[in-house]
């Protein structure tokens, strides 16, 4: 095996698994084959998907674990059970034997169980889960979704370097423009937390991104930056309604187009460009969150996402690797 990524995969976690995950591995390699699946979970169920999907023995091996983290479990619960899917996923990492984890599986048993396997990076004390976000010209990143609800000024400053190595790993390309997401773009305005981080963050200069300031929630899509910091309860609320508004546009939409004839004419006159609309709202396109602030990369794809989803947040597994994130992260990071 000479492999340049090697991703340790929670198989039994999510909606619909082993079947998406199988799949979802089948349709990444139709794209990258340089890629090699340490496959965990129950072996018979995994074998008959990969019969189905008509997966090559040269990009996989199966590792059995006799037992399944449910959504029903309490994170203290599952992190009890250590012959889990999702718990020897995430210890093959901290072995080395994988570069990164991706499980579909519940969220706060993965957040707990990578937590107790994994150190976290010097100087950093909070992890933080950031994703991807779209807006007009490419693609946000934003953090924290939820792993913090209350956070100092030292956290927020963690988490633009963070974000900011996310993003180049994921868009080597770009630069990365920070905002801390606030009330108003005034600096008198907000919590007195959020302004200390903004006179730190202001006064030290980084050479990962730069910093523009405030950014209100009205004008997270608008593209004049690309990272975007929070604490988890309101990021967690900013992405929940995100998520909301973007699926009642697409259910309205689609409902108003086929609501008569000269609806349905117009629609067909417009097909192509309804298709790039639709495409943007994808949430599948978006899969991948990704637990920042330990040794190594945790990556959370979706629950209920497709066989699609989950390819692409494989696609986010390689790229925080071949990126180097956590070399990014470590070399920036404020002591």
């Amino acid at each position: 095996m000479s492999k340049s990524v090697i991703i340790a995969v929670d198989a039994m976690g999510g909606d619909n698994s082993p079947n998406k995950v199988i799949a979802g591995i089948s349709e990444y390699l139709k794209k990258n084959t340089d890629v090699y699946f340490r496959i965990f979970g129950i072996k018979n169920s995994i074998d008959e998907e990969i019969i189905k999907n008509h997966l090559k023995k040269d990009f996989y091996e199966i590792i059995e674990c006799n037992e399944v983290v449910s959504n029903n479990d309490t994170p203290l619960t599952a992190a009890k059970k250590k012959n889990t899917s999702m718990w020897q996923s995430i210890n093959d990492v901290k072995e080395k034997n994988s570069n990164v984890v991706v499980s579909a599986g519940n969220t706060g048993a993965l957040f707990v169980i990578s937590k107790l396997s994994m150190n976290m990076i010097e100087n950093i004390s909070k992890p933080a889960l950031a994703a991807l976000w779209p807006n007009k010209i490419d693609m946000n990143i934003v953090l924290d979704l939820g792993a913090n609800v209350e956070c100092d000024e030292k956290n927020f400053e963690d988490f633009a370097i963070m974000g900011s190595a996310l993003h180049k790993a994921l868009f080597p390309s770009d630069d990365s423009r920070v905002a801390l997401l606030n009330i108003g773009s005034e600096e008198i305005k907000g919590h007195e937390t959020i302004k200390k981080a903004y006179q730190n963050m202001e006064n030290k200069k980084n050479e990962l991104f730069k910093f523009c300031g405030y950014i209100e929630g009205n004008h997270i899509m608008d593209g004049n930056v690309n990272v975007i910091v929070t604490d988890g309860f309101t990021g967690n609320i900013a992405l929940k309604t995100a998520e909301g508004t973007a699926n009642f546009i697409s259910t309205e939409l689609k409902k108003a187009l086929s609501d008569g004839f000269v609806a349905k004419l117009s629609s067909l006159a417009n097909i192509s460009n309804l298709k790039k609309f639709k495409k943007r709202l994808d949430p599948r396109l978006y899969n991948g969150a990704i637990l920042l602030g330990l040794e190594s990369p945790v990556i959370k794809s979706h629950g209920s996402t497709d066989y699609i989803g989950f390819a692409n947040s494989l696609d986010v597994c390689v790229k925080t690797v071949e990126g180097q994130l956590i070399d990014k992260i470590k070399k920036n990071i404020i002591n």
